[in-house]
């Protein structure tokens, strides 16, 4: 019998002994997909390396952040110096200043600013600041739109779906998520509905704006617009979870995507992470002047973070907004994930493959369906066993796309026209299997 070589398989099984299923995230474990996660050893440009010394063209860029592709030269350069300069002060830096102003200088609405070191972290907060606002306590959320592992935010349909939810994990007792309501993402009748039923105690709707934990779903124009509307009529705050989508869309996040078409909008509070850190860990939540100084020291809402504004995250972060902000940077970004996700679309046609694909700016999602689906019911009609094979086919051919059917691509700077073909090759010769 032949010795199993595969330095992955060997670390899984290492792992599985000192840390729960092998994996400190559980996407990252291949459960959905079956199969050995690839332990990255590193990773340049566009591509990372395994255990095994296997290169992959990687699309998920730590599931966004990686929006200049990995070691970028100056992004290295400033966090490398401020390491030299200290780790972790617990204390102010004018750094954290400078972040600040650059992501303000960038949202149009949001005057002020809390850094945190975690998505989760932010959007946690975000609803906790919506209610201490307002002084209500009901929150909607869209099922299929991921906030972090907050209490409040592990929460599925309840039957009708425009009713209060039900815990998804265990340890979130009933009782934690009885003020949540979950709707159907893009359905303007439960939207109506929740608000005549709920409006005055409603504190705030929390919505990501394009999912990306459902692969890649837009709210509509109409759908966005109305959620505006009913969250002013009745004086709730709209919360704009950008974690996923801000700077990544575009340069003013999605929330200029849909100013595009609805003159003047604005949330009240948006959720900001991934590339605001570079790939360290940091995140912000902000919004009106006169919502943030809820926040303690100022006000009676209470939040705090030792690695709050860690000063190295900071450094990584600043030096990749001043990348991002270059002229002609997304428009180049948008064009190469076009030019990817249109050659996908053709190469599964000429296949006879179901598949409808969507974009905006670098980051991406598709679906082995005939058509875009609008909501996570929608979603769950898409052929599982067929993404599996298809994930797996091009894993076997150097492309790394995410282990799981419902999460989005993520294109960087640095891939180039080479990896952009030899991925829509990879993906025409796996139709072809399909």
């Amino acid at each position: 019998m032949t010795p199993n070589t595969d330095r992955n398989d060997w670390l899984m099984e290492r792992a599985r002994r000192v840390i729960p299923g092998g994996v400190n995230s559980p996407v990252r474990a291949f459960r959905a997909v079956g199969g050995t996660p690839r332990f990255v050893q590193r990773a340049q440009g566009p591509y990372f390396w395994d255990a095994n010394g296997t290169r992959y063209i990687d699309y998920i860029g730590s599931w966004g952040p990686m929006i200049l592709g990995h070691g970028h030269p100056a992004v290295l350069e400033a966090v490398q110096k401020a390491a030299t300069e200290g780790f972790s002060f617990g204390a102010p830096t004018e750094r954290e200043i400078e972040l600040a102003e650059a992501i303000l200088a960038l949202r149009p609405g949001t005057e002020m600013l809390r850094l945190v070191s975690s998505g989760t972290e932010a959007g946690m907060t975000a609803i906790r600041l919506a209610r201490g606002a307002t002084g209500r306590s009901r929150i909607i959320k869209f099922e299929g739109c991921y906030h972090g592992h907050a209490d409040a935010l592990l929460v599925k349909a309840g039957s009708g779906l425009a009713t209060f939810g039900n815990p998804t994990s265990a340890g979130v007792p009933p009782e934690v998520v009885q003020h949540t309501l979950v709707l159907e993402y893009n359905n303007l009748a439960q939207l109506e509905q929740a608000f005549a039923e709920h409006g005055p105690h409603i504190a705030g709707l929390i919505m990501e704006p394009i999912a990306g934990n459902m692969n890649f779903v837009r709210a509509s124009v109409d759908f966005t617009r109305r959620c505006r509307e009913l969250c002013t009529q009745h004086g709730a705050l709209l919360i704009y979870d950008e974690v996923m989508t801000g700077f990544r869309v575009a340069l003013g996040g999605a929330q200029s995507v849909y100013a595009r078409s609805i003159p003047g909008f604005e949330p009240d509070i948006t959720v900001l992470g991934k590339v605001i850190g570079g790939g360290m860990p940091l995140a912000a939540f902000g919004g009106k002047r006169a919502v943030m100084e809820q926040l303690a020291p100022l006000g009676p809402v209470y939040q705090a973070g030792t690695l709050s504004g860690n000063p190295v995250a900071t450094a990584c972060g600043l030096a990749t907004l001043r990348e991002i902000t270059k002229p002609g940077f997304f428009d180049a970004l948008t064009a190469k994930t076009h030019r990817l996700v249109d050659g996908l679309k053709a190469a599964a046609l000429k296949a006879g493959v179901p598949f409808a694909a969507d974009s905006e700016g670098g980051m991406f999602g598709f679906f082995l369906l005939r058509e875009l689906p609008r909501n996570y019911g929608e979603v769950m009609q898409s052929d599982g066993a067929r993404f599996n094979t298809l994930f797996h086919g091009l894993l076997d051919r150097g492309v790394y796309i995410a282990p799981a059917l419902y999460e989005a691509g993520f294109v960087s700077a640095a891939h180039g026209e080479a990896d952009i073909a030899a991925t829509i090759d990879a993906a025409a010769e796996v139709f072809r299997l399909l």
